[in-house]
Formats: C-alpha cells, structure tokens, sequence
C-alpha cells in the first residue's frame, strides 16, 4: 500500500478543524477509559474462572472488551483520515503535522486548551513543547 503525502496545517488551519476533533478526541479518551474498565473486569473475572466451565460473565465481558476496542480504533482512523496524529490517551493529545521555518513541526494540542498553541521539533515530542507566539 502506498502511503499518501502528508498533509500539513497552519496553526489558524488546525484551529478551525479543532471543534470536529475535539469531539473525536473527547470520544477516544472516554471511550479509552470504559476499555481499560472492561478490560480490567474481564482480568478479574478471568482469574477466577474454571477451563473446564465456560463463563457467560466472561464471554459477555470478552465481547465488550473487542467491542470498545473497535470503536477507539474507529476513532483513531477518523483522526488519520483528518491527517491529525494522536498521541496520548491520558491527555487527549494530538499533533497537526506542520512547517516552522520551511522545516517540519508537530502543532501540538492536548484536550484541555482551548486551541493549538504550542508546537515541537518532530524528533522532541510533547516535552519539547514551546508556545507558538515564541520566536524559533
């Protein structure tokens, strides 16, 4: 499969596309959250069974397991569709592809700002973070 170029925003681009995956993102975390819930029931529940007698529990909570996960991942692809990369599900962080001085950036946002603000150098990741405001 040949991979497609990759698309690069403005900081006033990302902002505008920020409502849509904003509530994509809100989606992912929530639903990340439920997952690792049902994963975790699934766990105990699992310990608890016999080999020898199936589980009704532990098959209903198998399935709500793979349901949730396809979902999430339902979710993840929309965000691959817009071009945007999701990085984080604790904070809801995504990076918008971008150029800083003819170079590639990440315009980075994580659910609890109000907009795109910060970018980083590719190689740096959320920890090298700097305001876009910032001189480079």
């Amino acid at each position: 499969m040949t991979q497609a170029a990759t698309r690069t925003f403005t900081a006033e681009q990302a902002n505008r596309m920020l409502p849509l995956v904003r509530r994509i993102v809100r989606d992912i975390v929530d639903t990340h959250r439920a997952w690792t819930r049902a994963l975790q029931s699934y766990e105990t529940t699992a310990t608890w069974a016999r080999a020898d007698a199936p589980s009704a529990q532990l098959t209903t909570l198998e399935g709500e397991v793979r349901k949730l996960a396809a979902e999430i991942e339902g979710y993840l692809g929309e965000l691959r569709e817009l071009g945007v990369d999701f990085k984080g599900f604790e904070q809801g962080l995504v990076d918008f592809p971008g150029e800083r001085d003819g170079r590639p950036v990440c315009l980075c946002w994580k659910l609890d700002e109000d907009a795109v603000g910060y970018w980083h150098e590719v190689s740096d990741g959320y920890a090298g973070r700097q305001p876009l405001d910032e001189a480079p």
